[in-house]
């Protein structure tokens, strides 16, 4: 490599640094392989995950542009070079990848390589992946004739052993990310039934005493029709704002000012309630980051919708410091934060506190009875 030991070393920390950084496993692949390719001076490189299927589940490359790629068409199949990395576990090192016995070709729209260097990647006995790169620029030609040295060889195995923790790390997050999300959805599930259950129960009920009251005594028939059409409105509403909380939130294509501008809009016409937004001075948080303030604000809206007694509420997120910081505020009946155990319960107010915590943030409430609840999280920058 032609950079000195210091600067070298520096490069390698900044590459293992960028890995760690990133949650979601795209972002990690994506990282890893422009990692690679700049610490090692190649024109290309590329990071595939294999499936059980003899193809893979995810393929990352860079070098290649956008309309490249596009031409090269469909992923590339687990033979050739490719499978001896994965299905053998061994480091691969090429003069000449063409000239390879076990070379089979690629499309047409595939740009040309020559030199080689490929390493898999293992989480313990498996194979996870192969990071490989070709076509080392500013070459000093090794006695075998590879652009790429030995020394380039064991940089990237490095690499290639902290990809599988970044990976690993990232796989777990999201599978945890899953599992709350299926968590919050058997919640509102329940509490759908529950709400529904109930109000189409006190509906049946009073449909019944219309009926049995129209012959005899029409005025009173009139007064439960009316509270008919009353309850069937307030489940029209629960069945409403569940639906908006069960869909899969958008962070990932819309972020977290559009998100939640639009499940407000939705709660706005759903509920008797004012529900207003505003969202100034935000700049992209870490995902982890942003989805907790979603789903902070999603409990403080249904908290102040369904229990509070609400004419009005307000939710805003706006920059703080290098970080941001939620708001949602209601002129409900509020109550006495001192009653933390029984109030947390009800509201959810653990839950919430534990997102907080869980990003790095903080959650702070202040309401009393008759005065309206007010809930601000904070969270620091990235």
């Amino acid at each position: 490599m032609s950079q000195g030991p210091r600067s070298g070393l520096a490069a390698v920390s900044s590459a293992l640094l960028a890995m760690s950084r990133h949650l979601e496993v795209r972002d990690v692949l994506k990282t890893i392989v422009a990692s690679a390719r700049e610490l090692l001076d190649a024109q290309y490189a590329a990071l595939g995950v294999p499936d059980d299927h003899g193809g893979f589940a995810q393929f990352v490359v860079d070098g290649v542009s956008e309309e490249q790629w596009k031409a090269i068409g469909p992923l590339p199949r687990q033979h050739g070079i490719l499978a001896a990395m994965l299905h053998e576990a061994r480091r691969e090192r090429l003069a000449d990848v063409r000239k390879d016995p076990r070379f089979e070709g690629w499309p047409a729209a595939h740009p040309d390589m020559s030199d080689f260097l490929g390493v898999p990647i293992r989480d313990g006995d498996e194979v996870i992946g192969a990071l490989f790169l070709a076509n080392k620029l500013r070459a000093a030609q090794e006695h075998d004739g590879c652009g790429f040295t030995e020394e380039d060889e064991d940089l990237l195995s490095i690499l290639a052993q902290h990809a599988a923790i970044a990976l690993t790390n990232a796989r777990l997050y999201e599978r945890s990310r899953e599992l709350t999300i299926a968590e919050e959805r058997s919640r509102l599930a329940n509490e759908l039934h529950d709400a529904v259950s109930q109000k189409l129960f006190s509906l049946r009920l009073t449909a019944q005493a219309a009926t049995a009251l129209v012959d005899r005594d029409p005025a009173r028939a009139k007064g439960e029709l009316q509270q008919v059409a009353a309850l069937a409105a307030e489940a029209v509403d629960e069945l409403r704002a569940a639906v908006v909380e069960l869909r899969p939130a958008a962070l990932d294509e819309d972020g977290l000012i559009a998100t939640l501008r639009t499940q407000i809009q939705v709660l706005d016409r759903a509920h008797t309630a004012r529900v207003t937004f505003a969202g100034t001075g935000f700049r992209a948080l870490p995902a982890a980051q942003e989805e907790a303030l979603l789903r902070v604000a999603q409990e403080a809206l249904h908290n102040a919708l369904r229990h509070s007694g609400a004419a009005h509420v307000d939710v805003m997120v706006d920059r703080r410091a290098c970080g941001a910081v939620l708001r949602v505020a209601d002129d409900g009946k509020g109550f006495d934060p001192q009653s933390v155990r029984s109030a947390g319960r009800h509201l959810g107010l653990v839950s919430m506190r534990d997102r907080a915590n869980g990003v790095g943030g903080t959650l702070t409430v202040e309401s009393a009875p008759g005065q309206g609840t007010t809930i601000e999280m904070e969270v620091p920058g990235g």
